[in-house]
């Protein structure tokens, strides 16, 4: 994968700064928050607040604009690209395209607008604040844990997280919380394969924005789909509980993941990624 040059400047860096206005969950609590994000939906930030009495959480302004370690930039430089691709996109359709509040580089936990988000849970993206928050720290993990490494493979957690962005400017989150109900065919798993097409999508056009300073090859779109094949439903049930429950589904299956994902690379055009007028997931 190619990157450099300047980024979106969009960061919002928090790292080192402690978990300001953030209460103690211990082990149990980020355990259960996990099991809500992973098997059965829940927003993890709503988990978290309920397990601290749904005490309100104090956000903490980070510093704004462009970081310059290397780990920082490459966050920057990459949602830049992003941005534009849907700047370029919505224009198209006549539309603006809002990019989001910031992306929030945090260490273990932090404030937001959703509830307390921790690092256990993954990045996330929080309708609330309209922030994506990412610890840095998540990138060993979706190496070690999940086999997932390479540049590429962090490009497409980045642009996923935007995708569900673009979905609360769309009005498809709203349709996915109207649908409602859990497993394979839910509002949930709709919307997670929408944003992995929508990551897809992006990588199609991201040479075309940004005067061309993000670049991925043939062998980077394998990088991306191991990702989204490392973080499917029936993957993260199978080592967990050693077996695979559909019901419980809130993501989509890997192969799931890698078919709309490839599908939005292929085809480029965000129209091919609707989740909710398909019968076939």
């Amino acid at each position: 994968m190619r990157w450099g040059g300047d980024g979106g400047g969009n960061i919002e860096d928090r790292r080192g700064m402690g978990a300001v206005g953030v209460g103690g969950l211990g082990a149990g609590g980020v355990i259960l928050a996990l099991v809500g994000y992973f098997f059965f939906g829940i927003d993890p930030s709503t988990t978290t607040s309920v397990l601290q009495g749904a005490a309100p959480t104090q956000q903490q302004d980070g510093v704004r604009g462009a970081p310059s370690d290397q780990a920082g930039r490459f966050v920057d430089v990459v949602s830049g690209n992003v941005d534009d691709v849907w700047t370029a996109l919505f224009r198209q359709e006549g539309e603006r395209y809002e990019r989001p509040a910031a992306i929030v580089l945090y260490d273990q936990a932090t404030g937001t607008g959703c509830g307390t988000g921790q690092a256990a849970m993954g990045p996330f993206y929080c309708p609330t604040d309209r922030k994506v928050y990412l610890d840095l720290s998540f990138w060993q993990e979706l190496e070690q844990k999940f086999g997932a490494g390479g540049e590429a493979a962090r490009a497409y957690v980045i642009a996923h997280e935007i995708g569900h962005h673009v979905q609360t400017l769309t009005g498809a989150s709203a349709k996915a919380r109207r649908l409602g109900a859990k497993g394979a065919e839910s509002g949930s798993v709709r919307l997670e394969l929408q944003a992995d097409c929508y990551a897809g999508v992006w990588v199609a056009h991201a040479a075309q924005v940004s005067n061309g300073q993000v670049a991925l090859d043939p062998r980077d779109i394998e990088d991306g789909l191991r990702a989204a094949a490392a973080v499917g439903d029936d993957t993260l049930q199978r080592k967990a509980q050693g077996q695979v429950v559909p019901d419980a589904f809130t993501h989509g299956s890997s192969e799931q993941r890698m078919r709309w994902f490839r599908k939005g690379a292929e085809t480029g055009d965000p129209n091919s990624c609707d989740t909710f007028g398909t019968d076939r997931l």
